[in-house]
């Protein structure tokens, strides 16, 4: 029964108030971090962190290219000699990027 009521008493008010009383909240947005234009191997790695970066000088020697890269499995990543850790991250990352969910970006790659 009070329920009611508050609704009802919130209602009268929200139709009397003038349209040009009506509540704006503000937005605050920040903007949006610059994305990398080209991605290739030493991009995408740093971009990750984790560490995986140190791994980049091998990647390309045996890979050579990131689309070959997005598509390697865990074992040759094994083979190469790279720690579970880092392969995880290597395979978390290049499915979200596959997807188009997640690009590294270009602050990341400059550290």
């Amino acid at each position: 029964m009070a329920w009611m009521q508050v609704l009802q008493n919130a209602r009268s008010v929200l139709r009397t108030a003038p349209p040009s009383s009506n509540l704006t909240l503000s937005r605050f947005y920040s903007k949006p971090a610059p994305y990398a234009v080209k991605v290739g191997i030493p991009e995408f790695l740093s971009g990750i962190g984790g560490g995986a970066e140190t791994h980049i000088a091998k990647l390309e020697t045996e890979i050579g290219d990131l689309s070959k890269l997005l598509v390697t499995r865990t074992l040759r990543l094994k083979k190469f000699g790279i720690p579970c850790k880092h392969r995880k991250l290597i395979l978390k990352y290049s499915q979200k990027y596959r997807l188009g969910l997640w690009k590294p970006r270009a602050d990341a790659i400059k550290a």
